[in-house]
């Protein structure tokens, strides 16, 4: 794993034996977020997330009070990092473990975003779970195609979210977030009731009802200019306000 700092599982260094089911099965869930200065952003979601989404998969809870240790020991001398937590069950109705992945810090790309439609939609889409083939296929598609990343699109063209990222649009007074299966995002999830949002169905057709466009997810919010043919202008007002939103959230001691 490329810029690995530190893999733990259960807070221990693994054995090979240990990695043996985490590389060969993908049933589990995850969340992933930014650390700076040995604090998070929303850590209560983070946690809610993985609690939430162990009792939906397995049946099983996670305890948030563990899974804060589990993360705390892992980036212990690590103050500014990326971070990804995967839980899964090795043995059928047996414990959880906790595979926490530390990396170098990640920061929002300088660049806006050209999206290729794709139609899918993720299973299950309300939770952030292993085994996405289907976005990383077509995500790889679109930056094949010259595009930056994939908007996963249902059937009738309706819009869910881009392959790891929530979209949003603006209609010059509201910020629409797509109403259809998606996963909601943490940074979603932050910045939403700080906006004036509001959820729509949101079609390829009606894109052109939309002056700007972005994108977030764990690692930050950014511009999205194009979506297949249709161009976007970047708002910088709109971006503004949007990062100005971000940057209001209290950071949370790990």
């Amino acid at each position: 794993m490329n810029g690995l700092i530190r893999l733990e599982i259960d807070g221990h260094s693994p054995t090979p034996e240990e990695l043996y089911f985490p590389a060969l099965a993908n049933y589990g869930h995850l969340t992933a977020f930014q650390v700076r200065s040995g604090r998070v952003q929303g850590l209560g979601l983070h946690l809610s997330r993985l609690a939430s989404a162990s009792l939906a998969l397995f049946d099983t809870p996670l305890e948030p009070a563990h899974a804060r240790s589990l993360l705390r020991h892992a980036v212990r001398d690590v103050p500014d990092a990326a971070v990804r937590v995967n839980v899964y069950q090795p043995a059928p109705d047996g414990p959880l473990s906790v595979l926490v992945a530390v990396r170098p810090p990640v920061y929002p790309s300088p660049a806006p975003l050209r999206l290729m439609s794709a139609p899918y939609q993720r299973p299950v889409a309300h939770i952030k779970h292993l085994g996405g083939f289907g976005q990383l296929y077509w995500g790889r598609a679109a930056v094949e195609h010259g595009f930056d990343d994939a908007l996963l699109t249902g059937p009738d063209g309706s819009v869910s979210e881009a392959a790891v990222h929530n979209i949003a649009f603006f209609d010059g007074t509201h910020v629409v977030w797509p109403d259809a299966p998606a996963l909601p995002g943490i940074t979603m999830q932050l910045i939403e009731p700080l906006l004036p949002s509001r959820r729509v169905p949101v079609t390829l057709d009606d894109l052109g009802a939309y002056r700007a466009a972005f994108a977030a997810n764990s690692i930050g919010v950014v511009p999205v200019t194009a979506i297949d043919e249709h161009v976007f202008d970047i708002d910088d007002a709109l971006m503004a306000r949007v990062g100005g939103a971000l940057s209001s959230v209290p950071w949370d001691e790990l």
